[in-house]
């Protein structure tokens, strides 16, 4: 006679990424990320509540430098969440095994949806004319240092897009290094670079709809990373023996890549430099972001650079004050909690 508490038993034993499709919420393996998924919901925004008018005024104040550096944002902007989504349902959602994480994946694939109807949104007012946004959304193959970014983002999505089981050490390696590099590189370096930029602009009073959305996508961004980073926790628990001298030599290869990539990208935008934002001072963030990320992924960190950016804080503690006060009000859905910025800036 079959044991009845067998398929129980297997339930309990199976990790995070073993082969399969489990469909079963009860018993609850992961009640965290479900609690991941609850908290996203309650952070629902739309694009409808951004407001641009002010920005279109500020525009004709800039300088043809600054002009430059805001016409290369929009055009990465245009297209990098779409990288991110696509990446989402062609490999995150296809490997990891677990409804609880599945629900917080589909809500993800959500919020980059409307971040991508923020970027058109946004090209759209910066952009009137219909040539000039043709160009910002073809900027993957006309723009050197967004199509280097690009070709980053596409290194790690073809290492494991062809696999269908993450049967072997192997396989699963390398489904570790194309979550952490989503997680940690892409979100969490080259979109914190975009954002230092734009409040870079707010710390000038300048382009206050596009500091107000992009708080929203920094709020958004900062719970993916958080959700990724604790996948990478638990498959840590299950397979210690994933996380070797090797892994972390790899993983601190890429994110050197990704520094790398965002510094030609930062040199592009500041060309010799402008009032508070240069190169070198970029360097220095983008160092100290992923010294940050390597540290959150128990690797020890290797710049040792510190953030010259104040505003970086200042302007999305402001901004998100204003959001949670005026959330109950404005919405059916409350929010609750708190959000900090001392880690990840």
């Amino acid at each position: 006679m079959s044991d009845p508490t067998l398929p129980e038993q297997k339930k309990r034993n199976q990790n995070l990424l073993d082969p399969g499709f489990e469909l079963t919420l009860r018993p609850m393996r992961y009640p965290d990320f479900y609690e991941r998924y609850r908290d996203a919901i309650k952070n629902t925004w739309t694009v409808e509540e951004v407001d641009l008018h002010s920005d279109v005024s500020d525009l004709a104040k800039l300088t043809p430098g600054e002009q430059h550096l805001i016409g290369r944002l929009v055009a990465f902007f245009a297209t990098g969440d779409s990288i991110v989504s696509n990446n989402l349902v062609l490999t995150l959602y296809k490997h990891i095994n677990s409804p609880e994480a599945r629900l917080y994946l589909s809500r993800q694939l959500f919020e980059e949806a409307v971040h991508v109807q923020f970027y058109l949104t946004l090209l759209d007012t910066y952009l009137p004319d219909p040539d000039d946004r043709a160009a910002a959304f073809a900027a993957v193959e006309n723009i050197p240092s967004i199509r280097a970014k690009a070709e980053f983002c596409f290194k790690w999505i073809d290492e494991v897009e062809k696999i269908d089981r993450l049967e072997s050490r192997s396989d699963r390696r390398r489904f570790l290094l194309n979550l952490i590099c989503f997680a940690a590189c892409i979100e969490g370096l080259f979109f914190y670079g975009a954002f230092a930029y734009v409040y870079w602009f707010r710390s000038r009073g300048l382009l206050h709809g596009l500091a107000t959305g992009t708080n929203w996508v920094f709020r958004d961004e900062t719970m993916h990373m958080s959700f990724a980073f604790d996948v990478v926790d638990t498959v840590r628990k299950e397979e210690p023996e994933l996380f070797d001298d090797k892994l972390e030599a790899e993983v601190k290869e890429m994110l050197a890549g990704a520094v790398d990539a965002e510094l030609q990208f930062a040199r592009d935008l500041c060309g010799d430099g402008l009032p508070g934002m240069n190169t070198e001072s970029m360097r220095e963030y983008l160092q100290c972001v992923a010294d940050q990320r390597l540290v959150r992924l128990g690797f020890s960190p290797v710049y040792g650079s510190s953030n010259p950016f104040s505003f970086m804080e200042l302007q999305g503690v402001q901004e998100l004050t204003n959001f949670f006060e005026r959330r109950p009000s404005a919405y059916q859905v409350a929010v609750e909690g708190s959000v900090s910025f001392d880690d990840d800036f």
